[in-house]
Parts: C-alpha cells; sequence; structure tokens
C-alpha cells in the first residue's frame, strides 16, 4: 500500500509543479489528462529550464556584476542598503505637478 501512496504522491507533485512552473500555461485537468510519455517530457524541460536558469543567476552572482542588499544568511547588509538607496532618499525627487 505504501508503494501506491508514493506513486500518488510524485503523480500530484509532478502535476503541480507543472502546473505552477508553467506559468499559467496548463491547468489541472489538462495537465492529469496528458499521456504519461508527455507529462514527464513536460516535467523534464521545465526542470531543465529552471536548474540553467538557477545555474546562469548563480554565475552572475559569482561574476561582481550584481549587487545584493541581502546576505546569505538573510539579513539584511546595511551599509549597502544605504549605498544603493541614496539616490532614491535624495531631496530633490521631482514632484509632478496637477494643475
Amino acid at each position: 500500500m505504501q508503494t501506491v501512496s508514493n506513486f500518488r504522491a510524485a503523480l500530484f507533485n509532478e502535476i503541480h509543479e507543472i502546473i505552477f512552473h508553467g506559468n499559467g500555461g496548463y491547468d489541472y485537468y489538462t495537465v492529469y489528462n496528458l499521456p504519461v510519455w508527455l507529462r514527464k517530457f513536460t516535467f523534464s524541460k521545465l526542470q531543465d529550464y529552471y536548474t540553467k536558469q538557477a545555474e546562469s543567476q548563480k554565475q552572475q552572482t559569482k561574476s561582481g556584476n550584481t549587487t545584493n542588499v541581502i546576505n546569505e544568511d538573510g539579513t539584511v547588509n546595511a551599509p549597502e542598503f544605504d549605498r544603493v538607496s541614496k539616490k532614491y532618499n535624495s531631496k530633490e525627487q521631482k514632484v509632478p505637478k496637477y494643475d
């Protein structure tokens, strides 16, 4: 009985991942009724895409081309935050005038 439970959990997890990461391109009934080979192919392609995207983002962060105000432990890097937010806190902000 445990095998059936594991299979169902894996099936519903796969369906959820396709719907969630498919950016609105799929609905539950369509994915549920897809042939198994097509659902697995779609899941595999989405997984490859997001894995490559994560690697690309990781490489950009390592290259030093980006500024991150959140440390790896989830805390705010206060000096960096102050530095990048100065342009938004300047007193010379132009406020539109409405007549």
